[in-house]
């Protein structure tokens, strides 16, 4: 069963109170239950902490696909065939997708929206994009736009990069890396005036001069790119 409808199926009661704080029903059996616990409770209170995330799904995705503490895609692994692994992968990245809505509920979260949208990009494309924008749009640093540009870039997608970027980008006021993926989107998506447009934006960061070789190094992308294009 694809992703996106088993997702919808098993999550398609009615929304309740946010339990990230709380121990899961019957986790009580798992000895990591502490840990859960006290991830669970930093997240709660940061919801971007990437490390505390990406520890708590490894617990839950272990604990979707064995019910134990066993490692759900080495635990005889043998003996297991391509389909019961292909179900086990999918049945943690499940698990992984529910923790991932579970937290993006809280209006400040944004790395979550990112990593649901991670699991979604080939299943929703819409449902991903609109994922992103949201997750830009609650993120005022530029780091959750960075995340999702290279998100899309990595897809095969980099003409989605370019319109997310438009009217996210703030080139004062986010890590230049945004503006890079930007110009890599967009001479992936053979689009060299909107390349040379951003390189150009680059020029607004703060302290122009740390960012003078990064501007050099794609300028140079650039040009590579247009003598690689066959000229029609």
């Amino acid at each position: 069963m694809a992703l996106l409808p088993r997702l919808r199926r098993l999550l398609g009661r009615p929304a309740t109170t946010s339990r990230v704080g709380a121990r899961r029903p019957g986790s009580s059996r798992h000895g990591d239950v502490p840990q859960e616990d006290a991830l669970r409770a930093a997240l709660g209170q940061n919801p971007n902490d990437e490390r505390a995330f990406a520890a708590l799904a490894e617990i839950v995705r272990r604990h979707a696909v064995t019910g134990t503490d066993d490692d759900p895609l080495t635990a005889d692994a043998e003996d297991a065939d391509e389909t019961v692994q292909a179900e086990r992968q999918r049945a943690a990245d499940l698990a992984v997708w529910a923790l991932g809505e579970e937290l993006s509920g809280n209006p400040r979260a944004w790395y979550p929206l990112v990593e649901v949208a991670r699991l979604s990009v080939r299943d929703d494309l819409e449902g991903t994009l609109r994922r992103l924008t949201t997750a830009a749009e609650r993120d005022t640093s530029g780091k959750a736009l960075l995340a999702g540009l290279k998100l899309l870039r990595e897809a095969g997608l980099p003409v989605e990069a370019l319109n997310l970027g438009t009217g996210h980008w703030h080139p004062r006021e986010h890590d230049p890396e945004v503006g890079r993926e930007l110009v890599l989107a967009a001479i992936q998506a053979d689009r060299p005036l909107d390349a040379k447009q951003h390189l150009a934006s680059l020029e607004m960061a703060p302290h122009p001069e740390r960012t003078a070789a990064m501007r050099e190094e794609l300028s140079r992308v650039i040009d590579r790119a247009n003598h690689d294009t066959p000229q029609g």
